[in-house]
């Protein structure tokens, strides 16, 4: 079992540039995952100076962690954005969600890119008698939008279902192979894009942010925030305006079936098959809020056992970190009000592909000066009294993964190879010690050591760190290791 993405394994691309000058800019798009790649395929042909930054490698964060569905039936989206705020709105985000699979399917087809897609019908089903009208509401809304929709007392998988409905127009596929030929394609119409490359500040000057990395400097009139957690954005109130929710994921050798499933409501559990060389089932569950369940080997331990009870043995396992806003409704488009200089596209509820899809479209015809239809349902700017709740309970995490998770002796999950002296982690693996901060320099909170993956990792905002201490997923932008004067992120737009 290889403890690893299935999309990432065997990844080769000897086309990876990093940042070796300073730049001048009319557009710096900062992340490359799916919004972010996606919005610089859409101005490929601007005349505009647009360059795009990725701390690692396209694709690698969060895109290259998730499960690869392109859908619309979404667990009870419509059912909840009717509740919240009307019919009118759930039949919005339902036409921005078809948009967004038609923009997918028409660029893969024209530009031909294998990116083994698939038609497959979606399934989502309830175990729980609470869900059960819950969910004949949602067929009954996506119905009188002209979606059809079917409904089964069981599915096919040995799975407990009370109650399940079925679409038959949605679809997979492998998400890396999709960025990697949006990338090729944006270099050859002469598009830049720096892997290895890190912002760590961001400062404005008069017209231009200046965007600095370890070396380099990049001056730029507008900002494309497309990075999964914005670090800059601390006066804008986005730590409590999100939380987010981490799943655990296998992929497994499987007969090959072209069904995908999710529950309604949580605890998720969600399955697709992937068909290359090999077939798969790729089991997704586990999914709780960041701040609980620290004990990460039992979280992985988990899923394991849950593959294996429907007699599949894990090829791959890895970990996935989804941002879920309050109103599950995507943020899109400009951050501050009579600015249209920093804008950001984040906060997915775990639907990434749809909605870092939908994002680009947005993203880009705001830079381009053109209207949208979906840009005031998913503006950043929006505010609702009926939040309060969700931000309390969101403010609450916060402080619960800031408290609860300082690493000492006692953590009864902890190995005896791991110590904690006067601030230092130090680990020891039998042939090295690695010695790093026990701090997240995102915003100070107290990491946990994942003793799967080998990593410190952040249960307030999901930063990760390596063994040795440098820095392999944000929001932080800075390294923990002994060897380094310990930073914080200079994480406001001054």
């Amino acid at each position: 079992m290889q403890n690893k993405s299935i999309w990432l394994d065997n990844y080769k691309d000897n086309n990876v540039k990093e940042l070796n000058q300073d730049l001048t800019l009319d557009v710096l798009i900062i992340g490359g995952g799916i919004t972010g790649i996606s919005t610089l395929y859409n101005l490929r042909k601007s005349k505009l100076k647009i360059a795009l930054v990725e701390k690692d490698l396209i694709g690698h964060s969060t895109t290259g962690h998730t499960t690869g569905k392109i859908n619309y039936l979404q667990e009870l989206i419509y059912y909840d954005l009717e509740k919240k705020y009307n019919l009118d709105v759930a039949k919005l985000y339902l036409e921005s969600q078809l948009i967004a699979i038609k923009q997918i399917i028409n660029i893969i087809k024209k530009e031909k890119i294998d990116c083994n897609l698939e038609k497959v019908a979606s399934y989502v089903y309830t175990d729980k008698l609470e869900d059960i009208d819950k969910l004949k509401r949602e067929k009954e809304i996506l119905e009188s939008f002209n979606i059809k929709v079917k409904e089964h007392q069981n599915i096919n998988l040995p799975l407990k279902s009370l109650y399940t409905i079925s679409v038959n127009d949605t679809y997979v596929f492998h998400p890396i192979k999709y960025l990697k030929s949006l990338k090729d394609i944006c270099f050859h119409n002469n598009k830049e894009i720096y892997e290895k490359t890190n912002i760590i500040s961001i400062k404005k000057e008069n017209d231009y942010y200046i965007c600095n990395t370890a070396k380099y400097k990049i001056k730029t009139k507008k900002i494309i925030l497309a990075c999964h957690y914005p670090s800059f954005l601390i006066p804008y109130l986005f730590p409590i305006k999100t939380n987010i929710e981490k799943s655990y994921i296998t992929a497994s050798l499987s007969n090959h079936l072209k069904d995908t499933y999710i529950t309604s409501s949580l605890p998720t559990t969600s399955i697709r098959f992937h068909q290359d060389k090999k077939s798969y089932l790729i089991y997704l569950s586990t999914s709780s809020k960041i701040c609980n369940n620290l004990d990460e080997k039992s979280n992985f331990s988990k899923v394991i056992k849950e593959t294996q009870k429907l007699n599949l043995k894990p090829t791959y396992l890895w970990k996935n970190d989804d941002i879920l806003t309050v109103d599950k409704l995507p943020y899109i488009g400009y951050i501050k009000n009579d600015d249209n200089t920093l804008l950001i596209g984040t906060g997915y509820n775990t639907w990434g592909m749809t909605n870092g899809t939908l994002a680009s479209l947005i993203l880009s015809d705001l830079i381009n000066k053109k209207s949208n239809k979906y840009a005031n349902l998913c503006s950043p700017l929006r505010v609702s009294l009926t939040d309060t709740g969700s931000i309390l309970s969101n403010m609450f995490c916060n402080m619960k993964g800031f408290i609860q998770n300082k690493i000492v002796k006692n953590k009864n999950w902890y190995p005896e190879c791991i110590k904690i002296e006067n601030g230092i982690a130090i680990y020891n693996d039998g042939k090295n010690i690695y010695k790093v901060y026990n701090k997240c320099p995102h915003m100070g909170c107290s990491l946990i050591f994942n003793e799967v993956d080998k990593t410190w990792d952040c249960p307030c905002h999901a930063s990760r760190f390596n063994l040795e201490g440098k820095c392999i997923k944000g929001p932080s932008n800075y390294d923990i290791s002994c060897n380094k004067e310990f930073k914080y992120n200079n994480f406001t737009i001054k």
